[in-house]
C-alpha cells in the first residue's frame, strides 16, 4: 500500500501541558511543521493515526511525517501506542521519536525493542529543551529518508 505522507505534519503525543507548550513553541520558532496535531493520551493518538473515534473522517492513509511520543500517558502508555504502530502495515515505518523525561535504561531498551527510531530525554532546562527540539525537527523532517511504500 502506498501511503500519502503529510511531510509537514507532526503528531505530538504529550499529556503534560507545560511540555506540550514548550514543544509547540520550539517547533514554531524553527518553522518545522505546517501542522502539529496534539494527542493528550495514547487512545487519542491511536484514534488519530487510524482514523477512528473523533478522527473517523480523517484519511487514515495520510500519516504524519513524525510522531513525538511520551512514555507516561493516560489510558494507553507510549509503549502500547508504539506496539500498535509497529504491528500495523501502514504505520510500521512511521518515524517515532520517544520524547520523554525518563532516563531509565529499561525504558530506553523497551523503546528500541518495540521499534522506536530514537529516544530523547527531555531536558529540564528551558533553553536546552528548545535546542533539543530545534535539532530533532530538521533531522527527521528534512534529512531522514523514509520508504515511500509502507
Amino acid at each position: 500500500m502506498v501511503s500519502s505522507l503529510s511531510h509537514s505534519t507532526i503528531l505530538l503525543v504529550e499529556d503534560n501541558p507545560d511540555d506540550e507548550a514548550l514543544t509547540l513553541r520550539a517547533l514554531e520558532k524553527n518553522n518545522l511543521a505546517n501542522e502539529v496535531v496534539v494527542a493528550r493520551d495514547g487512545v487519542e493518538a491511536l484514534e488519530y493515526l487510524f482514523a477512528e473515534g473523533k478522527y473517523a473522517d480523517r484519511n487514515p492513509a495520510a500519516v504524519p511525517a513524525l510522531v513525538l511520543l511520551d512514555i507516561q500517558l493516560p489510558k494507553i502508555d507510549g509503549f502500547g501506542v508504539l506496539k500498535r504502530l509497529r504491528a500495523t502495515e501502514h504505520t510500521r515505518y512511521l518515524p517515532v521519536v520517544m520524547l520523554t523525561s525518563s532516563a531509565q535504561q529499561e525504558d530506553i531498551l523497551t523503546s528500541y525493542g518495540l521499534g522506536a527510531n530514537s529516544y530523547i530525554r527531555k531536558p529540564v532546562d528551558f533553553d536546552e529543551f528548545m535546542e533539543t527540539v530545534s535539532q530533532l525537527g530538521p533531522y527527521w523532517l528534512l534529512l531522514n529518508q523514509q520508504p515511500e511504500t509502507v
